[in-house]
């Protein structure tokens, strides 16, 4: 099994100062593979306001960037052993974080992580937002509990999208229903992007989320 891999604190950017995060719940961004935490950050003024925002670096080097787990030569077995490893340093960072609540939102692989942190602990996390991610393959330690629960997740996705392959997008499929209460939305024409279409559909569901 992989080891722990950490957060760099120092890397997170934050929507608010700490002075201002006592009492509120928080929201989590996870980039996409070869991205950076300065990605998604930028979606922060059009997301709900209740939020503390925090956008993550994920934990190894990739290309131009960084990544959650390793791509290159991997397999389904890798892929899952370096999810969980990372699940487990977001996990390690937010105990260490007051939130009233935390809901997830991730990018691509980002997107895969933001549902398999849910599978590690599902009573952890109020809900999540996958944009053009997937369920990685392989078991995760807390899959019948989060079964149990159905937490709320949306899950968006393009009909153009080549980067994810059409198996992972089937399996997430066939997976989702059995374990979340879930929102699925599918863009016409769009590739490996978020669009203004999606982005209205997940301010829809991130404020239903917070009352």
């Amino acid at each position: 099994m992989t080891e722990m891999q950490l957060i760099d604190e120092t890397a997170v950017l934050w929507s608010a100062p700490e002075s201002e995060r006592a009492d509120r719940p928080l929201l989590v961004l996870l980039h996409g593979y070869g991205s950076h935490e300065g990605d998604l950050f930028g979606l922060a003024p059009h997301l709900p306001l209740q939020p503390v925002i925090a956008s993550l670096r994920a934990p190894l080097r990739a290309g131009p960037g960084y990544a959650w787990y390793d791509l290159e030569g991997a397999s389904n077995e890798s892929r899952s052993d370096g999810a969980n490893a990372a699940a487990r340093g977001v996990l390690h960072w937010l105990d260490s974080v007051q939130a009233t609540s935390v809901g997830l939102l991730g990018f691509s692989q980002g997107g895969a992580m933001s549902i398999q942190l849910m599978r590690h602990a599902p009573e952890r996390f109020a809900f999540a937002v996958s944009l053009a991610g997937f369920v990685v393959p392989g078991p995760a330690p807390a899959d019948a509990r989060l079964s149990e629960l159905a937490p709320p997740v949306f899950w968006g996705r393009g009909t153009h999208d080549t980067v994810i392959p059409d198996s992972f997008v089937t399996a997430t499929q066939r997976w989702l229903p059995h374990h979340a209460t879930l929102t699925e939305r599918i863009y016409e024409g769009l590739e490996h992007a978020v669009s203004e279409a999606e982005l209205a559909d997940v301010l829809t569901f991130m404020r239903e989320q917070y009352p």
